[in-house]
This record gives structure tokens, sequence and C-alpha cells, in this order.
């Protein structure tokens, strides 16, 4: 399919895309098949919606979607999720994608009149965000990130209990010390897997020699994430953040100061907010996964927010709480439930765009400083260094021809 007829294909879709109505089944769409997308479709529910279509660049991985429930063998199937918004009649998707090839394929599916469900984390760059953050605005779709944590019931209560200063000023908020992202060291190329477009897997980064690491370990390299595995600063990190930026009320700013507590690449960073408030990432790791939330320390005691549950210091402190929940399956059905509820609604959901561009951000100033080794200052009006060149430097990178970012 040619570039120019997507497009006007795209325009004359984002035309005719209707606002659900109440009574309405939404038409959703899937992009990218890898193991996060396979759980939520093995895992969740999505209400009111039917899924009527997937796209993988890695064909097999259609056919592995297919077979998860006897009733997705019905869905149609593309190599290029272009063909799926020119083809199908969709009102949102879910891009389920590598962190690198996430936001060029949120941007398109807007462009072509879809809301968008979009994993964590939300970009590559601080610069991503920004151009994110205008295409919602002028595309005036929906988007929702994949921080799933702000709709759990009990975790929503503790955000609103600190916003609302139920343990006073915050004067420190303890996270984990999150893993960095390593640089891909140079091996021979192998043979391209059987139904691969590896130039599209590959996207905006570097088109090199094909490599089964690079396909299938691609979280660990800061090509592709900022530290997407399971301890890296953009992965449980995205939602320890969030989780920060949530409770502090934050979500249209951030810190104004940035420094690492020694050297290496997983020197602690310690993260200044304009109201004093202290954010420190020195935690060690937890084996049960309870770190993937914070320690809020306040003038009235200490809370403790972890994934569906809550310790407090006193513990009268969090008295007429919701119930804790279960880390696992189903965690995600308030999260995908509101951002159903607002594509019919067109309000703001729970993880709108400004919030996850926010706290992913804070993940990069992490890893810039962690890079850079010194302290820094952030303007977080103007999204920019205060007088530092080469870290502004480092909130962007060069994107390969065929795969810039629309303007916005």
């Amino acid at each position: 399919m040619k570039r120019r007829h997507f497009f006007l294909n795209a325009i004359s879709a984002a035309a005719a895309t209707r606002i659900a109505g109440a009574n309405d089944r939404i038409r959703l769409g899937f992009i990218g098949l890898g193991g996060r997308a396979r759980w939520l479709l093995q895992n969740e529910e999505f209400p009111g919606a039917e899924i009527l279509a997937v796209a993988d660049c890695y064909a097999p991985r259609l056919a592995q979607a297919a077979k998860i429930k006897p009733e997705f063998s019905t869905w149609n199937r593309y190599q290029d999720y272009r063909m799926l918004f020119d083809r199908e009649k969709l009102d949102g998707v879910f891009v389920e994608t590598t962190t690198h090839a996430r936001v060029l394929i949120a941007i398109h599916a807007m462009q072509a009149g879809l809301d968008v469900y979009a994993e964590k984390p939300l970009t590559l760059t601080v610069e991503e965000g920004r151009v994110l953050r205008r295409a919602v605005a002028r595309y005036k779709r929906v988007l929702q990130t994949g921080t799933q944590q702000r709709s759990i019931p009990v975790n929503a209560w503790a955000s609103k209990f600190i916003r609302d200063g139920g343990i006073g000023k915050v004067d420190t908020v303890i996270a984990c010390n999150f893993e960095p992202p390593v640089s891909w060291q140079a091996q021979p190329g192998q043979p391209v897997p059987e139904g691969l477009d590896w130039d599209k897997w590959c996207n905006q980064t570097e088109l090199r020699p094909y490599h089964k690491d690079l396909q299938f370990k691609w979280a660990l390299y800061r090509d592709f994430d900022g530290g997407g595995q399971s301890w890296g600063v953009s992965g449980w990190g995205t939602h320890a953040l969030d989780q920060v930026q949530c409770a502090l009320g934050t979500d249209d700013t951030g810190p104004v100061e940035i420094w690492p507590e020694g050297s290496g690449p997983q020197a602690p960073v310690i993260m200044r907010y304009n109201s004093g408030t202290l954010l420190k990432l020195t935690g060690a790791k937890r084996p049960d996964h309870s770190d993937l939330g914070a320690i809020f320390i306040g003038e009235k005691g200490k809370l403790e927010i972890q994934r569906g549950v809550l310790v407090a210091d006193p513990v009268d402190l969090i008295k007429g709480k919701p119930e804790d929940t279960k880390e696992g399956p189903g965690e995600n059905r308030w999260h995908i439930a509101n951002f159903l509820e607002c594509m019919r609604s067109r309000k703001q959901p729970n993880a709108h765009v400004e919030a996850g561009h926010r706290s992913t951000t804070l993940c990069h100033l992490v890893n810039i400083c962690r890079d850079l080794g010194r302290r820094l200052k952030w303007d977080p009006d103007s999204e920019r260094f205060i007088d530092d060149a080469d870290a502004d430097r480092m909130l962007s990178r060069p994107r390969r021809a065929g795969y810039e970012l629309p303007a916005a």
C-alpha cells in the first residue's frame, strides 16, 4: 500500500469516525502481539467492546494469538498495521508494540480517527512525549497509558488521600533503585525468521543485522527502551514513578533538580520537586513485586502504596480504605473499563497523555542523570535542562528515514 494512499484514507477515516453511543459496541484492534498483549487477551475483559482485527510485523504471532481462545480465530490479521487502519472500521486500538515503535504507531492511529490505549513506557524519549501530546490535542482523541495502578481502587484511593493531605506535607518518597538499560554489543548477523518484517520491526532505530536477542530481549537495550526489563527504569520503574506522580499531584509537571548519589550505571538517583519533596531511588529489589509502588513519608506518618496493597504507619492512618486487591489476572479491568468509558464520554482517562508523558519523563531523567553522572537542573515548564546543552541533546534521538514522527 502506497504511503500517500494510506494517509488519504486515514484522513477520510478520521472525518467519518463515530463516537460510540451508550448502547453501541466499541470496535477494537490490537497492534503488537507479544507477551503483554497475549496476557491481556488471555486474562482481561473488554466490557461493551469487541476485538475485530490484529496486526504484528512478525506473522507467526498472528497465528499464536488466534489460538488463545476459540473466538479469536475469526479476527482479521495483518502484518502491516497500516492495512488494519485502511481496511477495518474500528473505534480504537491497543498499541502493545515494542517501546521504540509505539509513538509513531499511536500517532498514525489517531490520524486514522482512532482512540488509543498505549502500553507503558509511553515513549522512548522526552521529545516523543511532546509530539504525542500535541497529536492527542490536534486529533481530539482519547489516549490511555497502560499504567493500570491509577485505576486499581485502593491505589486510586491512596493517591487521592496523599494529595488531599492525609499524611500531611510529604517530605520524602522512596522508590526502588531501578536498573538501567544496556548498550547492544555487535554480534554476527543471523537469518531473519520467516514471517518477520525486520525493517518494520527496527522502526526508527538503526537497521542492524538481525539477531534473535534484539527481537526477543529488546527491552534490555537502550536503542529500544529505557530499561524495560522487570526491575528496569522504564519497566516496573514506570509503574512506581507513575504512582509517585499520581500521589504527589504532579501530573502536569515534574522535579526541578536531579542528581546521582555516587557513580556507576546504577547509581541511586535523587530528585527534588519545587515543593521541597525529595524522591529517592534508593530502595532494594523485592522479589514479591511490592516495589511496584513507593513509600511516602509525611508529617502525619508513612504510607506505602504497593500494587493493590497499602501499608501504613500508624495503621489507623488508612482506616476506611477500599479492600486490597491481588496482583494477577483481572488487575487491569478497571483501567481497561476506564478507557472504554472515556471513548464513549470523551472525558479524560485516568492515565491521560500528559500524565503518561510526565511519568515516563522521570524514567528518561533518571537515565540521563546516570549517563552524565552529575547534578542537573530541570525546568518542567519548558521541559528543558537549565543551561545544559549536553543534557538537552539527550532529550531526543535521530530517527531513521521513513520513520520520522509526523508534524503534530
